[in-house]
């Protein structure tokens, strides 16, 4: 199998101006430029001959090229069109790779699953574009796709709520959510020189490694994430006000302070105090609550 060659800029320049390819704004695109990340990145999604891999917007097929060599079959998923013209041009050595035109949203990655993978867990890497990169993320855990683990190069900003606790700036549902799932672990920090075309902010390269079952037990896992978007989206707000402000709720202030109440916290708490243990157990009360109420 040919050794990869678009990690060198030049290569990278060189298929850019052959294609003449202009670079979409509006798919927040910038390609990896640096041969030590990529190393990294597969070295860190721990990719062996054995592994069936989705790479999520592939772009001119930098990253895949590495998959390729590393793994025993690559799916790319890529929205552009304009693309898919050099992916066949820079993929067309590597015979375990097959191409998708599609927007990653709508691909039914469960039967994908099951179709490359006879629905064994799959691993998920990508150079995700930062506008997308919560839905992407959070569709994929949602959905219970069969996942060992996801390897994403995303904004840094969005690699730390990722992996932080109560009391900090940076925690809030998105914290949670990831938590509730996956271990996250920062592989690497990832300075803006390292793409083309060079975006305003750094990133870094996040393993999300898939629990085998949830760190906490919890009645309704949706009512838990409803709570807890209601809890952060006023931030500002007492986790009480919050829950009653919440349009999605519909929770009486009855059943909202006795839950605080039996959760052995004050009046006063915000929800950015509460760890995921503490939200299942919240959850647990309202759900006995709401249901001594029917």
């Amino acid at each position: 199998m040919k050794t990869p060659t678009l990690g060198n800029p030049q290569n990278t320049i060189e298929i850019l101006q052959k294609y003449n390819f202009n670079f979409q704004k509006k798919f927040g695109q910038n390609f990896l430029i640096d041969e030590h990340v990529l190393d990294k990145i597969i070295r860190a999604a721990e990719i062996t001959k054995d592994d069936y891999v989705l790479e999520i917007g592939p772009g001119i097929g930098t990253m895949t090229q590495y998959l390729a060599c590393a793994a025993r079959e690559v799916t790319a998923v890529e929205i552009d069109r304009a693309l898919i013209p050099i992916l066949e041009d820079t993929l067309k050595e590597y015979d375990n790779v097959s191409i998708i035109n599609e927007d990653i949203l709508k691909v039914d990655i469960a039967a994908l699953a099951k179709e490359k993978n006879g629905g064994r867990p799959i691993k998920v890497v990508a150079n995700l574009p930062y506008y997308i990169t919560t839905p992407i993320i959070m569709g994929l855990f949602e959905s219970h796709v069969p996942l060992e683990s996801i390897t994403v190069m995303v904004q840094k900003e969005v690699a730390d709520r990722m992996q932080v606790g109560p009391g900090t700036k940076d925690y809030g549902a998105l914290s949670l959510a990831v938590q509730y799932y996956a271990e996250p672990y920062i592989v690497a920090n990832v300075p803006p020189n390292c793409f083309m075309p060079r975006p305003a902010v750094g990133s870094a390269v996040i393993r999300l490694t898939r629990h085998q079952k949830p760190p906490v037990e919890v009645m309704d896992e949706k009512l838990m994430f409803r709570l807890i978007r209601a809890s952060f989206n006023q931030r500002r707000k007492t986790l009480a006000n919050g829950l009653k402000n919440s349009g999605e709720l519909n929770l009486s202030k009855e059943v909202i302070t006795a839950a605080i109440e039996k959760l052995g916290k004050g009046s006063s708490v915000r929800g950015e105090a509460l760890d995921l243990e503490e939200f299942a157990r919240l959850t647990n009360i309202i759900k006995e609550e709401m249901e001594h109420e029917v």
